[in-house]
Parts: C-alpha cells; sequence; structure tokens
C-alpha cells in the first residue's frame, strides 16, 4: 500500500510539474507569437479580430519603424553600447574576480563583502545621482574652459562606463564562485612549466571558466540591451538606446493610430535576445551547473 501511495504521489507531483511548465510556456509564446503576427499585419486589420492571422505579409511596416521611425539608428546605438559596455565589464570583472579568489592579499576581504553588497543596490534608485555628479562634472569642465560642451552627459562611451560598473559586482562574484571550484593543481602545473599569473588566467583559467564567462555575457547582454531608465537619464539630446526609440515609436505611432510599425519595432527589440538565447542556452546551462558540479 505504501509503495502504491509513493507512485501515485510521484505521479501527481511530476503531473503537477509538467502542468506549471506548459503552462508557463504558454503564457510566454503567446504573446511573442502574437507580437510577431501583429508586425505583419496592415493598419485595418487590427480593427477586427486581435487574433485573426494576418491576411498577407506587410513588411513596409519595418521599413517604417527602421526608416522613419529612425528605429535603425537607435538599434547601431544600443550595438554600440551593450558591447563597449560587455567589453569593459569583461576586462575588468575577469582580473578582479580571478585575483580575488585565487590569491591571500590585504584588502581580499573588504573587495569580496564590497561585491556582495553590490547585489543588494538597484541600479534605479541611484540614477538620479549618477545624472547630478555627471552633470556637475560637465559644468565644472566648462566653467574652466576645458571643453566647450558636455563631455559627460550625452556620450555613448560614458553610458557604456555607468552599464559596466553597475554590473561589475554580479559579475564578479558569479565568477569568483566559479574560479574557486577550480582546482590548484591546474595552475600549479602551469607555474611549473614557467608562466606567470597573468600568463595562467589568459591560457589556464579564463578557457576553463568559459561556461560561466558565456553565462555572465548573455545575462549582461539582456540587462544593458533592454535598459530602459539610464539611457533615457544620461542621453537627453542625442541618439538613444533601442528601448528609448520604441517608447518614442510607440508614443507617435499610438497617437497617429497606427499599429504596425509599433510591432514591428518590438520585434526589432526582441529578435536580437531571442536568437542569441537560442544559440547559446546550452552554454548557460552549463555555466549556472557546472559550478556546483566541480570541487
Amino acid at each position: 500500500m505504501k509503495k502504491i501511495r509513493s507512485m501515485s504521489t510521484e505521479k501527481l507531483y511530476k503531473l503537477f510539474i509538467y502542468v506549471a511548465l506548459i503552462t508557463l510556456a504558454i503564457s510566454i509564446l503567446v504573446p511573442v507569437v502574437w507580437v510577431f503576427l501583429a508586425s505583419i499585419k496592415e493598419n485595418p486589420e487590427f480593427y477586427g479580430n486581435p487574433w485573426a492571422f494576418p491576411k498577407g505579409i506587410h513588411w513596409q511596416n519595418f521599413v517604417d519603424a527602421w526608416q522613419t521611425a529612425k528605429m535603425g539608428e537607435y538599434f547601431l546605438t544600443s550595438v554600440y553600447v551593450t558591447a563597449m559596455a560587455l567589453i569593459i565589464l569583461l576586462v575588468t570583472a575577469i582580473p578582479l574576480a580571478y585575483v580575488v579568489s585565487r590569491f591571500e592579499f590585504r584588502l581580499r576581504k573588504p573587495i569580496k563583502t564590497l561585491m556582495m553588497a553590490g547585489l543588494f543596490v538597484n541600479v534605479n534608485y541611484i540614477v538620479i545621482p549618477i545624472f547630478l555628479m555627471l552633470l556637475q562634472g560637465d559644468r565644472w569642465l566648462i566653467r574652466n574652459e576645458i571643453v566647450s560642451s558636455s563631455l559627460f552627459l550625452n556620450n555613448h562611451i560614458v553610458l557604456a562606463l555607468v552599464y559596466a560598473a553597475t554590473a561589475i559586482p554580479f559579475t564578479t562574484y558569479l565568477l569568483m564562485s566559479y574560479f574557486e571550484s577550480i582546482p590548484r593543481a591546474y595552475e600549479e602545473a602551469a607555474w611549473m612549466d614557467g608562466s606567470t599569473n597573468f600568463q595562467t588566467m589568459m591560457r589556464v583559467m579564463i578557457p576553463m571558466a568559459k561556461p560561466s564567462i558565456i553565462t555572465v555575457i548573455l545575462f549582461n547582454f539582456m540587462s544593458f540591451w533592454n535598459e530602459y531608465i539610464i539611457s533615457l537619464t544620461l542621453l537627453p539630446n542625442t541618439t538613444a538606446t533601442l528601448p528609448v526609440g520604441l517608447i518614442r515609436l510607440m508614443q507617435v505611432q499610438r497617437s497617429a493610430a497606427n499599429y504596425g510599425p509599433m510591432y514591428a519595432g518590438l520585434v526589432i527589440v526582441m529578435l536580437p535576445t531571442l536568437i542569441i538565447y537560442i544559440l547559446l542556452q546550452k552554454r548557460l546551462t552549463e555555466g549556472m551547473t557546472v559550478g556546483g558540479l566541480k570541487g
């Protein structure tokens, strides 16, 4: 009787898990598919059944969004800022995580404490202080005739630096956990072969940490690519990133009652994230699990 009860309980549990996962998948897939279908509809089709399939493929929505609404400029800005932020972040966080996780020195514990504390800081809460700090810097430079116009605000490189700086705690903490799980025998073998600490990091530790590095790249890419508030605040008078451009496009198209380009803009924002996630989902799973299996 006990075996029968345990088997029935296990089956009910599995059934519950399957139902929950299927429900979650449907709740995510249906809106995404709906947006893709809406992006190729002509405007009169939106006034009928919203769940009806498009009568044809209206590519002009994407042309209008890309050219007329300048989503192409916003897209290129997002690519530049995201790539720059990822490069700055990796160049900074990987050596920091390696040194803190593998070497003993006086400031090791304070740095680890700061990284852990940084995990609890919501970036949106410090946007205004960052903006005021950069604004005061611009005013000081202009007042002292060092520059003639704004240097820190409306600067894509500064935005990339802010993105990278705000992501350092999470990235460093995740990489530290992975580096700590790698046996020291690999380093000792490299040192015996005459490698310096830098060469050991580049030739041994970073290749071994590749799954974890890909994980932080994917997480931070999605964070930078979809970020809205910091970009809106720090780029008030120049070409902003794609999420800001999308909000502006939605405001214009809603007032004009022209919905096709609006949904085309949504697809332009979503598509890179979906493609990268599909291509790297196996690496993402490895990076989140392999650290716990080593050691």
